[in-house]
């Protein structure tokens, strides 16, 4: 097992190394998945096509109720397969229905139900977040994207040479903090510890570069903490501040917000790793996700990440106003590749068979929130462990489950490698 598995890296949109162990379904065996919470599906409509029938990409079948029962058992059999004790989807189109449903539990010594109200940790989904603040820099005029990184942080190997560009698009060639064994056993002998961002850089400083600067795609955490110092000295305001102002506040995501510790409002699940010192499954709740920072700290919930899928994918806000200008926002989006088929990399987000977004995952917690512009389509899954399954994480066999029934020319496929987690 390799330590990059410290699943922020592949709360990126992918996963990385393995925790195989799975965690039972509270309850006892797996298959006693307790019934779904509060549905909302579409009603009369014409029967949809059969699962098996060729549907041109971008087209998304009606969510009617013979559909809602498809993706109930598909969600239940990921569950069941996984190990997983609790998760909340939600399924959003401006003319196909909704789907909004939560199964199994929120904590498995007591037994309360998964409910979609529930806070989260979002891992990864932050990276989304803070290349959106930064790009709100690049629009001001205050930095620029070919800008090296070197003329805002001191002592970056290469920083003369690595662009801002280059963090935000994972081809910076840095080492990733979070791969390093002596982080690993820091953060997991005493997760509620707090970490600096000069801290995190310091575990990356001191291996050598992997390649020049832009010669391939590496998903890397140490990318997005360099941005993080960026957006702090050339905004002028720390990190959780200027995205709080310039980016939640203007998407109306009140209930999104950037921890300055270990702080997670109520109501949240419990959540469930095996990313411990002791290899056993141990309840995360209360771990100090400051080791995350601009790479993964932040908290959300359902209803707020189903406004951010398609602001982040389209630079729009829900009142019909820019939040990333036109120029800026196609930049974000000319994905490069990834060396995984059918999967490119922009800044700061990913595109997955036309799928636009990211995951995220750390220790307890996973979570999937993507956009399909082609059918104005959001698809949203949270869930409360991230612990691995056949190498796979949780959260993309959750979204391939569900792609292959709603929009089967556009399955969510990502698959699972050190290149993104």
């Amino acid at each position: 097992m390799t330590h990059s598995c410290i699943r922020l890296r592949r709360g990126a949109v992918t996963t990385v190394a393995v925790g195989m162990l799975t965690v039972p379904v509270a309850g006892g065996a797996a298959a006693a998945v307790p019934a779904p919470v509060p549905v909302a599906v579409g009603t009369a409509a014409p029967p949809a096509p059969p699962p098996s029938a060729p549907t041109p990409e971008g087209v998304f079948r009606e969510l009617t109720p013979a559909v809602a029962q498809q993706l109930d058992e598909a969600v239940q059999r990921v569950m069941r397969e996984a190990g997983v004790p609790g998760v909340s989807v939600g399924l959003w189109t401006p003319d196909k229905g909704r789907y909004v449903r939560s199964f199994g539990v929120a904590d498995k010594s007591s037994g309360p139900r998964m409910t979609p109200d529930l806070y989260t940790r979002i891992g990864s989904e932050t990276k989304t977040f803070t290349v959106t603040a930064l790009l709100k820099l690049v629009d001001q005029g205050v930095v620029g994207l070919d800008d090296p990184i070197g003329k805002y942080v001191e002592g970056v190997p290469n920083g003369d040479r690595i662009t801002l560009r280059q963090l935000a698009g994972m081809r910076s060639g840095l080492f990733n903090y979070s791969e390093d064994e002596d982080f690993y056993k820091a953060l997991t002998s005493d997760p509620r510890r707090p970490f600096t961002p000069r801290q995190l850089l310091d575990y990356s400083f001191k291996h050598p570069v992997l390649f020049s600067p832009g010669e391939k795609f590496a998903y890397c955490n140490t990318n997005l903490i360099l941005l993080g110092l960026v957006i702090e000295k050339a905004g002028g305001a720390p990190l959780g501040e200027f995205i709080r102002k310039n980016v939640l506040a203007p998407a109306g995501l009140n209930d999104t917000l950037f921890p300055v510790g270990a702080e997670f409002p109520a109501p949240h699940a419990r959540g469930y790793t095996d990313q411990t010192a002791s290899g056993q499954v141990e309840d995360a709740t209360d771990w100090n996700p400051s080791w995350g920072w601009a790479a993964g700290a932040m908290i959300s919930d359902l209803q707020d990440l189903r406004v951010w899928a398609p602001t982040v994918a389209t630079g729009v806000l829900p009142n019909g106003r820019t939040l990333i200008s036109p120029a800026t926002q196609k930049q974000r989006l000319t994905m490069e590749s990834t060396a995984m088929p059918g999967v490119g990399y922009g800044l700061g987000i990913f595109n997955v068979q036309g799928w636009i977004g990211h995951n995220g995952s750390l220790p307890g917690y996973e979570s999937l929130t993507i956009y399909l512009p082609a059918a104005r389509a959001t698809l949203v899954v949270v869930l409360n462990t991230d612990i691995d399954h056949d190498g796979a994480e949780p959260s993309t066999l959750f979204g391939e489950a569900i792609t292959k029934i709603v929009t089967p020319g556009n399955v969510f496929d990502l698959p699972a490698q050190p290149a993104a987690r």
